[in-house]
């Protein structure tokens, strides 16, 4: 009897574990789920993992030698961990301490760098959380049927700018923009929450003192030099949701390193709501 090849997949929340291991048992691995109890969605136990196992976010060492004693020697980290569960939930073992202890600053890519190092060390493979799941990451090119208008443009243009300078610093991947003004800033809310932020802000000015626009031009990018192993930008449906309650009608983001969750079901949604998408 032929052995199936084993991964690991260290699961967050959202749409993207289950995507992504989908994908690997179609390519014929046998995945063993490391669940994050604070973040992952309890329906990954029915989806055919060969195993699944319930882990706290904070207890590395156990993460580590659950794989060792399955025998995965890759794994893939997939799905969000709101970044205030790092500040607020996590309580550290022994080895997550120490690692801690050990880094100049706390921001996504120090400590999941960090990390992914231990796991290499401990003979566990990191890879890029995308590599299963290639045909979803957003191609260049407008993607819906209107193009950004002319000011949505400028907004896009200015909007990089600003985002490019602040993901140097590992801040957050979206800034929101009226007429070539930043609204709002991602930090460790989110980008869901970074949107609707600014759509409160939008609303609570004066429309008729108010020189800007009230439409919003959301632009989400990869930090410079994006580790594709973890924090990979991610949009959904629910993403396109989110804009158009808050009064957005155009998307940015940066081509090949963006994955669109829900596939074409986002571009549908983005046209009911006559929002455009570039990808650049």
């Amino acid at each position: 009897m032929t052995t199936k090849p084993k991964l690991g997949l260290i699961a967050g929340n959202g749409k993207f574990p289950f995507l992504v291991l989908d994908a690997a048992r179609a390519q014929g691995f046998d995945v063993v789920v490391a669940a994050i109890k604070e973040e992952t969605f309890p329906e990954i136990e029915a989806q055919g993992a060969a195993a699944v196992y319930w882990l706290s976010l904070g207890e590395l060492s156990r993460l580590i030698e659950t794989f060792q004693r399955e025998g995965v020697t890759r794994a893939v980290m997939a799905g969000q961990v709101k970044h205030k569960q790092i500040f607020s939930s996590i309580r550290p073992d022994w080895r997550l301490a120490k690692l801690l202890i050990s880094l100049g600053t706390r921001n996504t890519d120090s400590l999941l760098g960090a990390v992914a190092k231990v796991l290499g060390d401990e003979g566990i493979t990191l890879e890029s959380s995308t590599s299963l799941l290639e045909p979803l990451l957003a191609k260049p090119g407008v993607l819906t049927k209107r193009a950004p208008r002319e000011q949505e443009k400028k907004n896009v243009a200015y909007g990089r700018e600003v985002a490019r300078h602040l993901a140097q610093y590992d801040i957050g991947q979206t800034v929101v923009i009226a007429e070539a003004a930043c609204v709002a800033v991602e930090a460790m809310e989110g980008t869901d929450a970074a949107i609707v932020r600014a759509g409160e802000i939008m609303a609570s000015l004066d429309a008729e003192a108010s020189t800007l626009s009230r439409a919003l031009t959301v632009v989400k990018i990869a930090k410079p030099n994006q580790d594709m192993r973890f924090d990979v930008p991610v949009i959904g449906v629910k993403t396109i949701e989110t804009m158009r309650q808050a009064g957005a009608s155009c998307l940015a983001l940066d081509a090949e390193k963006c994955l669109l969750l829900d596939g074409p079901a986002i571009v549908i949604a983005a046209d009911a709501a006559d929002i455009a998408i570039l990808v650049d």
